[in-house]
This record gives C-alpha cells, structure tokens and sequence, in this order.
C-alpha cells in the first residue's frame, strides 16, 4: 500500500514485512539544525522501530549526503560491517566512516530529528534538504546537490550509450 500523494515520497510493505521508503521530498531544516521527517512516515517509523533511527554519513566522495536507518535496518549493517575483516584496511575505513559517524536519533514529539552540525558539514546540508526513500533508508541531501546529481544519473544511464547493466536488462519496468 503507498502512503502519501503519488510523486511524492512512499512508503509500502515489502515481501518481507518491512516497510520500503520510496520518493522524493524537500524539506526546511530549522535553525538549529532539525528536520521534520514527513507525517506519511511517522506511523510506519513508530510500528517498524518506535521511532529509533540511526543517522550517518554516506562513506562516498562523489555523492556527499547522510543516511538515515530506522533502528533493525541500521543493526542489520552493524552485523554486515563487524564481519568484515579487522585488519584490512578498507574494511577498517568503512566501519569508521559507517560506525564513527553513526548518530542515534528518535522522533522528537514533532516528528523531527537533530543533525549534528558535523554531519550537516559533511553534506553540505543548509537550509533546503532532500529526502529521498531508498528501500531500507533514506537519503538526506542538500537540495542543489541532489538535483545536480540527479542530471548526472540521467546522463549515466542513458540506453544509448552502451545499454543496461545485465543483472538490470532482468528487470520489467
């Protein structure tokens, strides 16, 4: 079932029972650095983790934006990263760039969550911020940041410069 208006940002049940978080918003953030996460939202967040996200960097130098988990899909990530090798480095630098940065939220009675002012640095977050549903968690953007990025994905996946991936050809869309 989607929630909210068409276009917008979505959230319906996946096979599994967990909720998938689809679409795009933009968002004010507050002068203090709060960002209300959309009232579409809010139910399935309090049913799927009482309202406990995690929120981290992106470990990515081209795509510069946070993450946002609710709580199981976060520990899901913490399992899949402290399996990874402890002296390999790369291995080393995702868990400190995923776990170092991780920031415990909850919705406050408002609905809204606190960004430290580290990870707004990060992702260049100033007063207009994109959310966007990516199955499992959300994106946090600036909002020119993800627009530009955004005229570059159409550019990459134009067909006619050499196809789809094949594992994507599979798909009906």
């Amino acid at each position: 079932m989607i929630v909210g208006n068409p276009g917008e940002i979505a959230c319906t049940g996946g096979g599994d029972g967990k909720a998938v978080y689809s679409g795009v918003n933009t968002l004010n953030l507050d002068a203090k650095g709060r960002l209300a996460i959309p009232a579409m939202y809010r139910e399935s967040l309090a049913e799927a983790c009482a309202s406990r996200l995690v929120l981290t960097i992106n470990p990515s130098k081209t795509n510069r934006c946070l993450w946002l988990f609710p709580e199981p899909a976060w520990l899901d990530v913490v399992r899949k990263i402290s399996s990874l090798p402890a002296f390999e480095p790369r291995s080393q630098a995702y868990k400190r760039l995923l776990l170092g940065h991780a920031s415990p939220q909850e919705l406050d009675s408002q609905g809204r969550i606190r960004i430290a002012p580290e990870l707004r640095g990060f992702a260049g977050l100033d007063k207009r911020v994109s959310i966007v549903g990516q199955y499992n968690k959300f994106e946090l953007w600036d909002e020119a940041s993800w627009n530009g990025s955004r005229e570059g994905w159409l550019d990459l996946v134009e067909l006619d410069e050499g196809g789809l991936p094949e594992a994507l050809g599979e798909i009906t869309l």
